[in-house]
């Protein structure tokens, strides 16, 4: 059964896993498709934090759009995918990361993880995707 618009908004909300997918425009393979932390909040734009030099990072600068899906397995199977536009591109900030690693790490983890991510993963982006097409089930308990 389909969500209704505030369920799948909800449920994009909670700290799943995402799965992005973008066309890498590389001749004979399927779109790049990776997992990737994610930041949303019911009837805004999602962001997503990479590299600028990172192969999602271009592929995403060339194509202007990418899709992510997220999904759960209990207490029923359900699932929510999301495509748009992107409608930003902007230079990361510590903030930001402390955000992102705040909602998916435990909080004695975050200053560490915080700290190396900042000195190690190079310059980094926030891309802002304005969802356009969802998709979205639950398909029961399993």
């Amino acid at each position: 059964m389909a969500l209704t618009r505030t369920e799948r908004e909800q449920f994009l909300a909670e700290p799943h896993i995402a799965a992005l997918a973008v066309d890498a425009a590389e001749e004979g393979r399927a779109p790049l498709t990776v997992p990737i932390w994610y930041q949303y909040l019911p009837g805004g734009d999602l962001w997503i934090m990479t590299g600028r030099d990172s192969r999602k990072g271009k592929a995403i600068a060339e194509t202007g759009r990418f899709s992510i899906m997220v999904d759960r397995l209990t207490p029923t199977i359900r699932y929510v995918s999301v495509e748009g536009p992107v409608v930003a591109t902007l230079p990361a900030t510590r903030e930001q990361l402390v955000e992102l690693a705040s909602r998916y790490l435990p909080a004695e983890k975050v200053a560490g993880y915080v700290d190396f991510a900042w000195r190690e993963h190079g310059e980094q982006v926030v891309i802002h995707l304005r969802p356009r097409r969802w998709l979205s089930s639950d398909l029961g308990e399993v």
